[in-house]
């Protein structure tokens, strides 16, 4: 099979990034993974000689380093939302992912349910957690989310939520799916790591839509289909534009809510305010567009995808 994208390229650029952002807080990161960690088969089939099971691989290589947050959203498991890919719902799929990446080696320290307000499903899932002897967290809609940052940055707003107990320097922060409160949950964090002395920040694991490739490139086009549901649209980071200079791709919930992002954190972060992200592009780990060897052959498989996606719905 002819291969457009060098993983083992990949692999080392994404990996010096992360290690990278790590130094650059000092103690702790956050990472928010974007994506699947495990069968990406949309990133395999427009990025030829892409593993599908790419990120879970990387992740083992900084397996000394990293624990690993799980989140999930209460009204997901109430509204029994599923997963097209493999038509399991969201809390099953939760379970399958930490049996997978326990066997892997990988330390899963915590659970976190999401926007809990008081489900009965949700605490149907907290107990078969506990039962298996998880850490299971309960955290609840911010208040005063997304205006009043005088109330989110307090202990009434992150506050509020449970302190989640970690040991290492890099947290990964997954989920079965989007909108399952992964930014949420490393935002309280953060919060709560600066309440206690601790130079905590913020990344997020990207692959697509890829930054530096144009807006129109097929490869970005492609995730624009992929995630017709969401909603989401590419676009020009104008952010990174006015900061650098520079055309960036990003996409549209990213670049709206960037300036409350970067207002949050300014506020938790106070005189470390200066490292703070100039883009949503910046706050994005993700090398994928400096390892396509092939543009012709990305080209023509991220055509085929969104044929495929054109015909699938």
């Amino acid at each position: 099979m002819k291969t457009g994208f060098d993983y083992f390229s990949y692999t080392e650029k994404q990996t010096e990034q992360i290690l990278k952002r790590v130094e650059q807080f000092s103690r702790k990161l956050y990472l928010e993974f974007g994506g699947k960690l495990f069968d990406d088969y949309h990133a395999a089939r427009v990025l030829p000689g892409f593993n599908a099971n790419g990120k879970i691989r990387l992740l083992e290589k900084l397996r000394e380093k990293t624990e690993i947050i799980m989140c999930i959203s209460a009204a997901d498991i109430e509204r029994n939302r599923i997963r097209d890919d493999f038509g399991i719902t969201y809390d099953m799929d939760a379970l399958r992912l930490i049996d997978n990446i326990r066997k892997m080696g990988l330390y899963i320290s915590s659970i976190v349910i999401t926007l809990y307000n008081n489900q009965p499903s949700a605490d149907m899932l907290k107990n078969r957690l506990e039962h298996r002897g998880e850490k299971v967290y309960i955290h609840k809609f911010t208040k005063g989310y997304p205006a009043n940052i005088d109330l989110i940055v307090s202990d009434m707003g992150y506050g509020a939520n449970p302190y989640i107990e970690t040991t290492r320097p890099l947290v990964v922060v997954t989920a079965p799916g989007p909108g399952s409160g992964k930014l949420a949950t490393c935002l309280s964090q953060i919060y709560h790591e600066h309440k206690r002395n601790i130079n905590a920040g913020y990344a997020k694991f990207e692959t697509f839509p890829v930054w530096n490739l144009p807006l129109n490139h097929p490869v970005n086009l492609a995730y624009e289909a992929a995630t017709a549901d969401l909603n989401d649209v590419n676009a020009i980071d104008f952010y990174h534009l006015e900061a650098y200079g520079e055309t960036a791709v990003n996409y549209n919930r990213d670049i709206e809510a960037f300036p409350i992002v970067k207002n949050i954190l300014a506020r938790i972060m106070g005189p470390d305010s200066e490292k703070l992200y100039k883009s949503p592009t910046d706050m994005g780990v993700n090398m994928a567009g400096y390892c396509i060897i092939d543009d012709d052959l990305v080209t023509e498989a991220a055509k085929q995808e969104i044929i495929r996606r054109y015909f699938r719905n």
